[in-house]
């Protein structure tokens, strides 16, 4: 594991997740980038940053679209290139390889990545129409399935092969809540009881409302520089060693398995030889549980265990804070929140705090190595990221 980082963490910020009533999508933006630029206060904002690029899911949820620029706008930096990246609920997952490139590419040495969605002011029967945009629409939206109902589809397909069970998928909630409690950027900061989940409503057997993420207003945000410059601006860089990105069949009925997500293997192959790590050498994880499930799916197409051992995963523990793999410090979408595009930087900015020893009470001993895994829609694009500690 001697490989050059591909690129350098240098501040990252986020908003308070969670319904921010009056507030625009820039004003959450403005929030987080103000945060990133406090973590790194020997950067000149305006004079280093050289481009920004922002996950923005879909302009239907404030009648707004050209989000870049006026991003931007709200974070001091007009005049810089400035691009949206979209793909689904793994927007700014996208975002963050598209500034990874930039850096890489010599073009840029400082740039600013980051993502937000403002989804709370609208009713949840809008947010479930406008998020079901990411599946197929000929043959799964106009049929009238939804996400949970894809999702579902998923979990009995699991059930069915391996025998994992409702209260293995429902520990996933218990755990990322109490993770949650102890984050105070987290739309939901109470813990829960497996009793809680289990006679909670179904929305799409087998998965209830506590098996669901919430709708959420958020932003987040990162600074990337080169390796051989991030101690120009802090004695603290995180540096990313890993990236891969791949993508699947939009419709669930052309997979050859619907227990898994290939996209996420794939992604997961390609990062793991770029870091030339295995993933037993992860020590925390960052992973996409828009439902409880997927979490689950998570843990086995990341090779965190063998497939069909994810149930059993969450119910030894191993995946709790002081466990062998701890997985969403931060609350996970199901506890922090998921504003759709600012999740996959999210993800990032969590194991900023982490890999810098600035977690507070979700600390993790000892964390030398991380991992993200931020997809989109039913798992059509998966992105991750492994970042590693400056040594």
């Amino acid at each position: 594991m001697n490989r050059k980082p591909l690129v350098s963490i240098i501040g990252a910020g986020m908003s308070k997740f969670g319904k921010h009533t009056g507030l625009l999508t820039r004003e959450l933006f403005a929030e987080a980038a103000s945060e990133a630029f406090s973590r790194c206060p020997k950067l000149q904002p305006k004079k280093d940053i050289k481009a920004l690029f922002i996950g923005h899911m879909g302009e239907a949820y404030e009648h707004q679209g050209h989000t870049a620029s006026t991003l931007a706008d709200w974070a001091g930096l007009v005049g810089i290139p400035a691009t949206r990246t979209e793909a689904a609920c793994g927007s700014s997952g996208a975002a963050l390889r598209s500034g990874i490139y930039a850096v890489l590419s010599g073009l840029a040495d400082v740039v600013m990545v980051g993502g937000v969605e403002k989804m709370t002011h609208r009713t949840t029967a809008e947010v479930t129409e406008y998020l079901a945009m990411a599946s197929d629409y000929p043959f799964e939206q106009f049929h009238g399935i939804t996400f949970p109902g894809l999702f579902a589809l998923m979990a009995t397909s699991h059930m069915h092969n391996y025998g994992t069970t409702e209260e293995q998928i429902a520990k996933v909630a218990v755990k990322n809540h109490y993770h949650g409690s102890l984050n105070p950027k987290a739309h939901m900061q109470k813990e829960i009881t497996i009793e809680t989940v289990m006679s909670s409503r179904y929305v799409a057997w087998p998965l209830k409302l506590y098996d669901c993420s919430l709708i959420t207003d958020g932003a987040s945000c990162i600074i990337l520089t080169k390796p051989e410059l991030a101690q120009k601006y802090t004695d603290q860089p995180v540096h990313i060693i890993g990236s891969g990105q791949a993508s699947d069949t939009i419709g669930l009925y052309e997979r050859k398995s619907l227990s898994s997500l290939q996209a996420t293997k794939i992604a997961a192959k390609a990062a793991y030889e770029m870091a030339d790590i295995k993933p037993e050498q992860i020590d925390l994880a960052e992973v996409h549980d828009c439902f409880t499930f997927a979490e689950i799916m998570a843990y086995e197409d990341l090779g965190f265990c063998r497939p069909g051992e994810g149930g059993k995963l969450v119910e030894s523990g191993e995946t709790y804070l002081n466990g062998r793999i701890p997985v969403n410090t931060s609350g996970g979408l199901k506890a922090k929140g998921h504003p759709v595009g600012a999740t996959g930087t999210a993800q990032t900015y969590e194991l900023y705090l982490q890999l810098t020893d600035q977690a507070e009470k979700r600390q993790v001993k000892d964390a030398k190595i991380g991992l993200s895994q931020n997809i989109g829609g039913s798992g059509a694009t998966a992105v991750v990221h492994i970042y590693r500690r400056e040594k």
